[in-house]
């Protein structure tokens, strides 16, 4: 078998909202499998113990980890978006701001036309970059 490499989210409590947001942004999303927890088990029941989705034909997964961590998503690690159009570049950067925050706001900033940085609603870390 290939060596293959995908990107791991961890959430507390929120992976089933974040990849039904996630899943409504992007073309070519669905969910491909999702584990969750049971009565008894170290998670809260119902919560995801593990979940593989994709975005436009990218592979992802994600967990509710059971137990708090002194840390969460950082954006020196970012999902970087390759944006179509103006458009494009717009409605996704105006939707992952949505109780989010900014850390470089769409502009031209010498190396990209059209860029934007922000953390979504859920502390993950994404550049859109207009082609």
């Amino acid at each position: 078998m290939a060596q293959k490499i995908t990107t791991f989210l961890m959430f507390e409590g929120k992976a089933e909202e974040a990849m039904a947001f996630y899943l409504s942004l992007f073309d070519d999303a669905e969910i491909v499998a999702v584990t969750r927890y049971g009565p008894g088990e170290q998670g809260a029941e119902g919560s995801v113990q593990h979940a593989t989705f994709r975005l436009a034909g990218q592979e992802y997964m994600a967990i509710d980890s059971s137990v708090h961590h002194g840390f969460t998503f950082t954006p020196s690690m970012s999902l970087y978006v390759q944006c179509e159009s103006e458009a494009e570049i717009e409605r996704l950067y105006a939707a992952l701001l949505e109780q989010g925050k900014p850390l470089m706001p769409l502009d031209n900033y010498g190396f990209s036309k059209r860029f934007g940085w922000v953390n979504d609603r859920f502390g993950v870390s994404w550049q859109l970059n207009l082609a």
